[in-house]
């Protein structure tokens, strides 16, 4: 498509009635009052926070390739990516603001994390500007702007999956428990994962290939389970 994201959907008539649905007979019977119609919309928001935030949980790191137009949930999901590359005139907003509402399924609470300009996001926040691929990459929301998105994506990729998956996963499970937590917790949740992790077999087989000048090759890991 020409963009990552468009942007909210606007022509929902279950978002602007606040969850309630125009074929509800018992809504229908009667005038909902404000407290019920959030109780009513509390469940959708939640389940959309769930969607996104399933791609920070999984235990393989994710690449957000942008290109075209980011707006709106295209930030949201740009910021439970683990790495955010984009195309050379690629465009974002934080645009709830300017359709009345505060952005609720994780850029407010991920931005200032990644970003390493508080001021400027929430400016960025604040007013739903346009801002363009040279201020993501300056501001931090980007690792770099690329001239074809999705080989440099696929090739950064490719270069993960090269390394041990019990070391690739072990690093973003740290990394992501530590961005919430000091870093003495930090350190205690590494050490009880690696006193397990550190037994695998990827370990001699990395330093077999390193001194003999060859490519490791790892076992995948399991499919997981459905339980």
């Amino acid at each position: 498509g020409k963009a990552f994201t468009a942007g909210l959907d606007i022509s929902d008539s279950s978002f602007l009635l606040g969850g309630i649905d125009d074929g509800d007979s018992a809504a229908a019977s009667h005038q909902v009052d404000a407290a019920r119609k959030g109780l009513s919309f509390l469940p959708k928001i939640l389940e959309m926070q769930r969607c996104l935030t399933a791609i920070e949980e999984c235990p393989v790191p994710v690449i957000a390739a942008i290109h075209g137009n980011c707006i709106g949930a295209g930030v949201d999901l740009a910021t439970c990516c683990d790495i955010r590359l984009a195309q050379v005139g690629s465009t974002f907003s934080v645009r709830e603001v300017q359709l009345g509402l505060a952005a609720d399924v994780g850029t407010l609470q991920r931005l200032p994390k990644i970003a390493g300009n508080d001021s400027r996001v929430r400016e960025l926040c604040y007013t739903g500007e346009m801002f363009d691929h040279d201020e993501a990459l300056r501001i931090g929301f980007l690792s770099r702007v690329c001239q074809d998105v999705n080989t440099d994506a696929m090739s950064l990729a490719s270069r993960i999956a090269s390394s041990s998956p019990i070391a690739v996963a072990g690093t973003k499970r740290s990394l992501v428990y530590s961005r919430d937590h000091t870093v003495a917790e930090g350190l205690e949740h590494v050490a009880s994962h690696n006193a397990l992790a550190l037994m695998t077999s990827d370990i001699p087989a990395a330093f077999v290939a390193a001194s003999n000048k060859q490519k490791a090759q790892f076992p995948p890991i399991p499919a997981i389970s459905r339980l």
